[in-house]
């Protein structure tokens, strides 16, 4: 148990330059999710960023395959997943069924391109539990760039978005162009779970880009305090989950999903607390 919570290993490992590297990287991947995480939340999109992910390892499965950078692979297929996802749900009652029938194959061909891939198994197995050792100068450029140009397309849509979330008849009835926003932001989000794959990997990203939002959500329902709320998660998580995770040199999703659950079970407590007291 010492070996978890070494305090002066801790401290000796964020003198990495790569360390500081991860944790810049993750601060701005923290932003990303805690701001895309209640629209998530609220249109129900949660098995969908589970999709994206997945379909973000046949990306990066098949760039290790290629030898070109991970993050390029992960992010060109998860926009790939998310206009065809988008592209075949038309109807939100077939959608979970889309989603299930393109991760299947998606993620079957990823088994296979990580099947034939001569490298190290440990890039194989970072894919999907996140490996921060894989974050240097390139990746944090990609990681900015591309977060600026997701801020800059949600600034945009934002209010006809969130119109369209809270009650998408009435927003259609209003003009809003709701067919058209849906892929739009179907890609924002394909773009953040691939940006999240590298750091906390495909099968836990879900706790950075669901979890801090549904806490804040069961918080407030205010849509500017649920943001923030879910920012101040996001970050809580994923920051937190790489520093407790450098003394023992455990995956860093292991702790990010503690880290993220915890505070979703203490939201729910004070939801309830709050209720009971009125």
């Amino acid at each position: 148990m010492n070996k978890f919570f070494d305090f002066d290993k801790t401290l000796e490992v964020l003198q990495y330059a790569f360390v500081r590297d991860a944790l810049l990287a993750a601060a701005i991947l923290g932003l990303l999710a805690g701001i895309l995480g209640p629209l998530i939340v609220s249109r129900n999109m949660a098995f969908s960023v589970h999709g994206t992910s997945e379909l973000a390892v046949t990306g990066g499965a098949a760039a290790l395959l290629m030898g070109i950078g991970v993050g390029y692979g992960a992010l060109a297929g998860s926009i790939v997943a998310a206009l065809v996802l988008g592209l075949l749900s038309r109807r939100s009652t077939e959608t979970d069924s889309v989603i299930g029938v393109v991760l299947a194959f998606g993620l079957g061909l990823g088994v296979l391109f990580l099947w034939m891939y001569p490298g190290r198994a440990s890039n194989k197995f970072g894919l999907l539990v996140g490996q921060i050792v894989s974050v240097d100068f390139a990746s944090i450029l990609l990681l900015s760039v591309c977060a600026v140009v997701v801020l800059g397309v949600l600034a945009v849509i934002y209010r006809p978005l969130m119109f369209a979330s809270v009650d998408p008849d009435v927003a259609r009835a209003r003009g809003v162009p709701t067919g058209a926003l849906s892929p739009i932001f179907a890609v924002l989000v394909g773009v953040a779970t691939a940006l999240g794959v590298q750091t906390v990997g495909a099968l836990l990203v879900l706790s950075l880009m669901v979890t801090p939002a549904a806490a804040a959500c069961r918080i407030t329902a205010n849509p500017l305090r649920a943001t923030i709320l879910s920012v101040v998660f996001a970050e809580v998580s994923v920051l937190g989950g790489i520093i407790l995770s450098l003394a023992p040199g455990v995956p860093v999703s292991a702790f990010v999903t503690a880290i993220s659950f915890l505070i979703y079970l203490g939201a729910r407590l004070f939801a309830k607390v709050r209720v009971s007291a009125h």
